[in-house]
């Protein structure tokens, strides 16, 4: 698979108006919105967008599905759940959707802790929970790759099972590339085994720096037998035309959000999971961490990708995510809001001096 960067955003899929201080209005997830801002996407030089899930919000296999029938190149990094989804119907989804789209489909599984019994699944404890996502990883990938599947794991079955359509090799991208996330021992065996790309939160570049290391030491004793692993970076975007504007308006952004008038923010309050708990305790170190990675919204609220954020000008966020890509990271998920205000300006301004344009 390529080592070229590679540069995504983010697609709010949410019920509730007013995601990480977006603005709240009525029609914030309708199709003619969300289509807005993937045709943005696709004319400001991204590569598409993270559509993240969650029990209690619209189906993501659905709305990326959606856009991707309005749109020509834009890429949906599709969340999708072990346990939601059965691994063969899962492959036979994706195939097809990869088949329809001329192969725009990359997907990002997701182990964390969700609402279960409302859909039906039990995951038993983080070590069944992670074992349960690693066979899916493994099975879903010789759905797409084999034929005359037969698999009898702990967790899945099939038998004689062959998914249709197949997957069109593309060049070196064998079949959708599976993106992962998780920092708990048990989550970085599965990465070292099973992901095409590791995602790390927004935390500073030696903790990135080492955790690129482990996972390449885990790689290497776990006899991992696919390509190298990539890695990737998830974090929020603070960009303005000067270092001192952006300074002023994430001062001013936080401290909304220490009054309670930022939005939904409030993305982990329970089961709060190894990696979101190493951003939310970064604050400990510093408001302001290596150059310019403002660590002050996660005590306040602020979850997921939204605990940190890099702020400044346009060059000052491109030299620090430089140094991320110094580290090997070539998959960068970065957003703000308004999203598609922020989908314009950092296409602009940003996107260009990552490129060497």
């Amino acid at each position: 698979m390529s080592n070229s960067p590679e540069f995504l955003w983010y697609i709010p899929n949410q019920v509730v108006a007013g995601h990480r201080g977006d603005v709240p209005v009525a029609d914030h997830n309708s199709l003619e919105t969300l289509t807005n801002q993937a045709r943005a996407l696709e004319e400001h030089g991204w590569k598409g967008a993270l559509i993240g899930t969650g029990w209690g919000r619209p189906d993501t296999f659905t709305v990326a599905a959606a856009l991707a029938a309005r749109t020509t190149r834009f890429e949906a990094l599709i969340a999708i759940r072990p346990g939601y989804w059965q691994p063969a119907q899962f492959a036979s989804a994706a195939a097809t959707l990869d088949h329809l789209t001329d192969g725009r489909v990359r997907i990002n599984i997701v182990s964390g802790k969700d609402n279960l019994a409302a859909y039906g699944d039990s995951e038993g404890d983080q070590a069944a929970r992670y074992d349960r996502t690693r066979e899916f990883m493994r099975l879903v990938r010789r759905l797409w790759t084999e034929e005359n599947v037969t698999f009898q794991g702990e967790h899945f079955q099939v038998s004689g099972s062959t998914v249709q359509p197949r997957i069109r090799v593309r060049g070196d991208r064998l079949h959708p590339r599976l993106y992962f996330g998780g920092a708990s021992e048990a989550a970085e065996k599965v990465a070292a085994t099973e992901a095409d790309v590791q995602l790390f939160w927004g935390e500073p570049l030696a903790g990135v720096q080492a955790r690129v290391e482990r996972l390449k030491d885990l790689s290497r004793r776990l006899d991992r037998d696919l390509p190298p692993l990539q890695y990737g970076l998830r974090v929020t975007t603070l960009v303005r035309d000067t270092t001192e504007q952006a300074w002023a308006d994430a001062e001013a952004r936080v401290a909304e959000m220490a009054k309670g008038a930022s939005g939904n923010w409030h993305d982990h309050r329970e089961g709060v999971a190894v990696g979101q708990q190493r951003l939310l305790d970064l604050h400990r170190q510093g408001d302001v961490l290596d150059d310019n990675l403002y660590t002050a919204p996660g005590r306040f609220g602020g979850g997921g990708a939204g605990t940190t954020w890099l702020v400044g000008s346009a060059q000052d966020v491109a030299r620090s995510l430089q140094k991320y890509r110094d580290l090997g990271i070539t998959h960068f998920v970065l957003s703000d809001t308004p999203y598609l205000r922020e989908i314009e300006r950092q296409g602009e301004q940003l996107l260009p001096l990552l490129r060497g344009e």
